[in-house]
C-alpha cells in the first residue's frame, strides 16, 4: 500500500525534526522545509496533506495556503496550520484562506497525530455520491471529476466546499441545521469549530457568484439552498 506524503513547514528546525520523526514512525513519509520559499520550491502535488506553521519569513503560512489554493494543481491538497496564533480571529482566518484543520502551540504528539489520520481519512474517502452531474441554470457540477463552472468558468472550491454545493444542490430547498452539515460533511472530526460551518458558506457564496445569494441563512434553523422565482 502506497504511503501518504506529508510536508511539514516550520522555521523551527527542531520542531520539524520530532513531528517528522513521529509522523515517519506512523508509517507516513514525510519531507519537511524551513521557510514558504524553501516550500514553494519543491513539487507540492506529490503530497496528500500539509503542514503549515504561520509565522514564517516573508511568505506567512496564510500566504502560502492563499497560493495553493489558487493553482488548480494543488487546490484541494488538505492543509492543517500549526501556529501559536491561537485567537479566535486567527483560527477564522485560517480557515477561511482553506484549511481542514489549525492546531495551537504548544500541542502534544499524540493531538497532531489524530488529527492527521482525521483529515487525510476525510479527503481520501469515497466519492461524495455517485458519478453525476448536478446542475442549476448556469451552476454545474460534475460529482465524478470533481468539477464546479460556472457557465463555461471553472470555479475552484476547497473539498469541503463541494462537498456542501453538492449536498445543497442535491436538496434544493431543504434547510440543513449546522449539526447536520458538520455531521453529513465533516463526520467524524471532534474538532471541528462551530463556526466552521458559517466560514465556509460565506467562501462558497464569494466563489459561486450571482448564485451565492440563493444559498439562504434561515435564521435559528440552518442553511438551505432557494432557487430563485
Amino acid at each position: 500500500m502506497e504511503k501518504n506524503r506529508i510536508l511539514v513547514v516550520d522555521d523551527e528546525e527542531d520542531l520539524c525534526e520530532i513531528l517528522k520523526f513521529n509522523l515517519d514512525n506512523e508509517g507516513y513519509e514525510v519531507d519537511t522545509a524551513n521557510s514558504a520559499e524553501e516550500a514553494l520550491k519543491l513539487n507540492l502535488s506529490q503530497y496528500q496533506l500539509l503542514l503549515l506553521d504561520i509565522m514564517m519569513g516573508d511568505i506567512s503560512g496564510f500566504k502560502m495556503a492563499s497560493l495553493l489554493k489558487k493553482k488548480k494543481e494543488t487546490s484541494s491538497i488538505p492543509i492543517i496550520f500549526i501556529s501559536a496564533k491561537d485567537t479566535e480571529n486567527d483560527v477564522l482566518t485560517g480557515f477561511n484562506v482553506g484549511a481542514d484543520d489549525y492546531i495551537s502551540k504548544p500541542f502534544s504528539i499524540r493531538e497532531v497525530l489524530l488529527r492527521v489520520k482525521a483529515v487525510l481519512r476525510r479527503t481520501a474517502g469515497e466519492s461524495v455520491e455517485p458519478p453525476c452531474t448536478i446542475s442549476y441554470k448556469g451552476l454545474t457540477i460534475d460529482v465524478s471529476s470533481k468539477k464546479v463552472k460556472n457557465g463555461d468558468s471553472e470555479i475552484l472550491l476547497t473539498r469541503k466546499e463541494f462537498e456542501i454545493l453538492v449536498l445543497l444542490l442535491q436538496n434544493i430547498g431543504h434547510v440543513f441545521s449546522r449539526e447536520e452539515i458538520l455531521s453529513r460533511i465533516w463526520k467524524e472530526d471532534v474538532y471541528v469549530l462551530d463556526r466552521t460551518v458559517d466560514v465556509n458558506m460565506t467562501r462558497l457564496r464569494k466563489k459561486i457568484g450571482e448564485y451565492g445569494k440563493c444559498i439562504i441563512t434561515r435564521l435559528g434553523y440552518g442553511y438551505c439552498f432557494e432557487p430563485e422565482l
